[in-house]
């Protein structure tokens, strides 16, 4: 993958976004899919994770916004940082005009991105919707890290969540509401959840969580849930869910719920 363009929203080697134009027919009305990668917020994963996804995007005539951020490693705590570098590199992502340059801002009121997160990604994704809305147009959250109180009762990948935010919710109770995305619907937005039944490093019973507490809420949500998908499978652009993700994307009325047959 070769960006066409670097955004750069900080002096830390991780504040970057790189940008890619479509290579397909384009609909000029939709606008950028910014993408988080997974990776438990640690700093062994990087947005490379997500390199083949935004590919078969930009070939689905979508201008892409790989987004890098802080992580668990590179600063002591993820919290703070990690939460702040993905709202400013979507705020800087939502005043950029079409074919632009990356630094340059030209537009006065930001135009909603649609974002995609995988994972530890999809808690930032959700977690930014919530947070500025203003800066979302809708939202996938592919096997995300939905529920972190339940995320720490199971330990998930050594307590990744204390790493990221510093302490147990015992500790720190009003950082898991403030971050936890089945404390923070209704979203207000369109929601595509994707969780495969044999994913063995995010439970599915989260995203279920997230599902029935938007529902509750009124959020106009879609899910998938597809059988014998594992946790990997959702990022690989040779895989069926894909196409769904695409077509979701570029659906006219996501709250629909109808979503067309993938293509390819």
């Amino acid at each position: 993958m070769n960006p066409v363009a670097t955004l750069r929203y900080g002096d830390h080697p991780s504040q970057v976004v790189d940008l890619l134009e479509p290579r397909g027919p384009t609909d000029p009305d939709l606008p950028p899919v910014a993408l988080l990668h997974g990776g438990y917020w640690r700093a062994r994963w990087g947005r490379d994770l997500l390199v083949p996804l935004a590919t078969r995007l930009a070939e689905a005539g979508r201008r892409v916004a790989l987004v890098g951020y802080r992580r668990v490693g590179e600063v002591p705590v993820g919290w703070r940082p990690t939460f702040a570098d993905v709202a400013e590199a979507l705020e800087r992502l939502a005043h950029l005009a079409p074919g632009t340059g990356a630094d340059h801002p030209t537009r006065r009121r930001p135009v909603p991105v649609d974002v995609v997160g995988h994972s530890a990604g999809g808690q930032l994704a959700l977690w930014a919707t919530s947070a500025h809305p203003e800066l979302v147009r809708r939202v996938v959250a592919l096997a995300p890290v939905a529920d972190l109180v339940e995320a720490h009762r199971r330990h998930l990948s050594r307590d990744a969540v204390v790493g990221l935010l510093g302490g147990t919710p015992a500790e720190v109770p009003d950082r898991y509401r403030a971050s936890s995305p089945v404390e923070l619907v209704p979203l207000g937005r369109p929601l595509l959840v994707v969780h495969g039944s044999a994913d063995r490093d995010v439970p599915r019973a989260l995203s279920r969580r997230l599902v029935e507490a938007a529902e509750r809420a009124g959020d106009p949500v879609r899910a998938l849930w597809p059988r014998g998908v594992d946790h990997f499978d959702l990022i690989d652009p040779d895989h069926p869910v894909s196409g769904e993700i695409v077509n979701w994307l570029a659906a006219p009325d996501p709250a629909s719920g109808s979503t067309p047959r993938p293509r390819g």
